[in-house]
């Protein structure tokens, strides 16, 4: 429900008529629209939404605006991938309150339980995460967060100064405390480490600021909806302690962004930089002086499986925001005209175009140059442009784009494309090969760089950052489906890149490929682009239901060591000259946490590890498209101490 919602003051003639157009078109939805999202995993305790009584009260109280009516109000895709109490949560105390006061304890529950196809009678409160004590509270202002990783620099190195740990130590690493999301089948949101606390988003929309030694809590606080990007922590320099609070910043599945504080957890902005109803925020965003650099993403890819929506009117972009008040500075689409109607589908619904091309990772800061780069996602529907698939160097201080190329033409699609004769499926049909991993501004040595980025494709390139949109290299790492390739991320030590390949056995149109592809971790020469080793594949899947091979996870190093999450549950280190594994363990088991919750490791996509003095933390559990779900946030030290 959205917060320009209809005015009580409208008469219950208008709401019944509005209930009964609105039922009407609901009726189409409650097979598509709000089922699972394709290859997602179900909650245990599933109900009908076609006859759940909360169908009838969305129709009345919520889907005038919710469909479309109100331009920023959430399409019911983005609450089907919430949690039922986070709406409970909006309705009886957030930004829906006055527009559900007229609503039971019990209509609110229902409407939740509709929304997010989650059965309610016999929920129980999770238990709660042990609260800090004494000095445990305290947050050590002289410890900034380090500057690495996505919001920072997303070459994903941590220097041996940072991480705390040697190359001979890993093989020793041993669980030293764990703790479970409630209410969460995935865990999306990358751990960062400042002042001696771990600050990590969850599916639920709740923010932790956990001590990094004990896993005890110093704060929770919670916001509307679910947090996939990492917590990025303003920085100072270390030794001495900031003016002020030290601020948080992120996004969430809304496509709302926030500042909080740092030591209390407190909301200190919240903006949202794009009306359009299904923008989210999935990419971490970028953090540099007094500008905060955010990618915004769609799902409405997944809206386009009904049939009788007019796909579609989305486009990416990156939009920049002053770090002190959320103000917009300037914002960057990636399509640079609204997308208008093209024609009709078969069914006889309006195509718009051009449209899509989403951003959905990190960006990466270049301050030699004064620029920042980022790529982009397939065009959603017919006509494909030449934005889509694409690196864009964009001008830091005004949002003027400096170049771009195109790695992939003729790339329309959208989640229609995996039901075989969909009117909503572009003519292109694919292949859905997104540039959703961050670029790498890469030194290779005499006051030289090279950009490097890969695709889902599963091809790597190497880019001259003082010739616009030159290519110097091109590799073939991987064979490329669906969900990559290169899904969420490489990492760099020196000038070698460490490629993640996942190679997944789905197509882009619902079929299998024949052959297993490269799944593993791969290493490049940034210089040329030549393969260095090839990972071993390592599949521990033995039965294990919706588990693959393969990497989806972004990688992270350190000196001499590569640390990769893979899909299977196995967390491994890779000696990084030869490939070859040097520990690992397996992540999706059950843990028994300090307060009493199991938590439960599953397939691991999305983020890396965080590596930070002495200790490797990492989430384990992406209960989306057919992936193994869990809630597992894995803390390891040496011995475990």
């Amino acid at each position: 429900m959205s917060r320009n919602s209809l005015p009580a003051s409208k008469t219950g003639a208008f709401r019944r008529l509005a209930a009964r157009m609105l039922l009407a078109l609901l009726a189409p939805l409650a097979g598509v629209a709000l089922a699972a999202p394709e290859g997602a995993t179900k909650p245990a305790a599933a109900l009908d939404p076609a006859v759940h009584k909360g169908s009838t009260l969305f129709a009345q109280n919520c889907a005038i605006c919710h469909l479309g009516g109100v331009p920023k109000a959430p399409h019911p895709d983005f609450f089907r991938m919430s949690s039922p109490k986070s709406i409970i949560e909006a309705m009886n105390n957030g930004v829906m309150k006055a527009q559900a006061s007229h609503l039971s304890a019990d209509e609110r529950r229902q409407i939740a339980e509709y929304l997010t196809n989650t059965s309610l009678s016999d929920y129980k409160e999770p238990p709660a995460p042990i609260m800090c004590e004494g000095r445990a509270r305290e947050f050590d202002l002289r410890k900034p967060p380090q500057a690495v990783g996505w919001g920072y620099d997303t070459r994903r190195f941590v220097p041996a100064r940072l991480a705390g740990l040697k190359t001979d130590q890993v093989r020793d690493l041993k669980l030293k405390w764990s703790f479970a999301f409630p209410e969460a089948i995935r865990a999306r949101s990358q751990p960062v480490v400042a002042m001696g606390a771990v600050f990590v988003g969850s599916q639920d929309g709740t923010i932790y600021a956990f001590d990094l030694e004990t896993g005890c809590a110093r704060w929770t606080s919670r916001v509307a909806s679910e947090v996939r990007t990492a917590i990025v922590v303003e920085p100072w320099k270390a030794g001495a302690r900031p003016a002020r609070n030290p601020r948080l910043y992120f996004g969430d599945l809304m496509g709302r962004v926030y500042a909080m504080d740092a030591l209390t957890g407190k909301v200190l902005w919240r903006e949202r930089p794009d009306d359009h109803p299904n923008a989210t925020i999935t990419g971490t965003p970028a953090l540099h002086g007094d500008t905060l650099y955010v990618p915004v993403s769609s799902l409405e890819m997944s809206v386009s499986l009904n049939q009788d929506y007019p796909c579609c009117t989305f486009r990416g972009s990156l939009v920049a925001l002053d770090t002190r008040t959320g103000a917009l500075r300037w914002k960057h689409y990636t399509i640079p005209t609204a997308a208008t109607e093209q024609g009709k589908t078969g069914a006889g619904t309006p195509i718009f175009a051009p449209s899509g091309a989403p951003v959905w990772g990190s960006p990466a800061v270049d301050v030699k140059r004064g620029l920042i780069y980022h790529g982009s996602g397939e065009n959603y529907q017919s006509p494909a442009d030449g934005n889509s698939d694409a690196l864009f160097a964009v001008d830091m201080k005004t949002g003027k784009r400096r170049w771009h190329y195109q790695l992939t033409a003729r790339d329309a699609w959208n989640t229609a494309c995996m039901k075989p004769g969909h009117p909503s499926c572009p003519a292109e049909k694919g292949p859905d090969t997104d540039l959703s991993a961050s670029p790498l501004l890469i030194d290779i040595g005499g006051g030289k760089q090279v950009l490097v980025v890969a695709s889902k494709s599963g091809t790597a390139w190497g880019f001259d950052p003082d010739a616009p949109g030159k290519p110097l290299w091109r590799t073939e790492v991987g064979r490329g489906s669906l969900q990559g390739g290169v899904h969420f991320g490489m990492a760099v030590e020196g000038t070698r890149v460490f490629v993640p390949i996942y190679d997944s056995k789905e197509t882009a149109h619902g079929g299998t490929y024949s052959d297993a592809g490269f799944p593993g971790v791969h290493a490049l020469d940034a210089r040329t682009g030549k393969i260095v080793w090839r990972g071993p594949v390592d599949n521990r899947c033995n039965g294990r239901k919706d588990c693959e091979p393969g990497v989806s996870a972004a990688a992270t190093a350190m000196p001499g060591v590569i640390f990769a999450g893979h899909l299977d549950g196995w967390l491994r280190a890779y000696d990084s000259a030869s490939g070859q594994v040097i520990w690992q363990t397996d992540t999706a088991q059950a843990f028994t946490t300090a307060n009493g919750a199991v938590a439960t490791g599953g397939s691991m996509s999305g983020p890396g590890p965080a590596i930070s003095d002495g200790h490797l933390i990492v989430n384990s559990g992406y209960g989306f498209a057919f992936k193994m779900p869990g809630n597992a946030l894995l803390v390891y030290s040496v011995d475990g101490r």
